[in-house]
């Protein structure tokens, strides 16, 4: 994904975002809402993961169950091997 300047990710609209008060996990088209849920997924708090996968849904209504699956499953340990 291309780097938003400051100015432009000021002039999203807040709607296009999971957290509106937050201005986090952008939503503004499926690509991101899938973005946004691999990224709460990895990252979020439950109460976080909960949100996003409304505002998703809700946003979304079409999108596949699938991708909400993706939560909290398939969860790999990036470090693991690593010394």
């Amino acid at each position: 994904m291309a780097r938003l300047s400051a100015k432009a990710r000021r002039a999203i609209p807040a709607k296009n975002f999971a957290e509106p008060g937050k201005r986090a996990y952008p939503i503004e088209d499926a690509s991101h809402a899938r973005n946004a849920l691999a990224r709460v997924s990895e990252f979020g708090s439950a109460a976080e993961k909960s949100q996003v996968r409304a505002a998703v849904a809700r946003k979304y209504p079409s999108m596949s169950h699938h991708d909400f699956n993706t939560l909290d499953h398939g969860k790999q340990d990036h470090m693991k091997g690593r010394k």
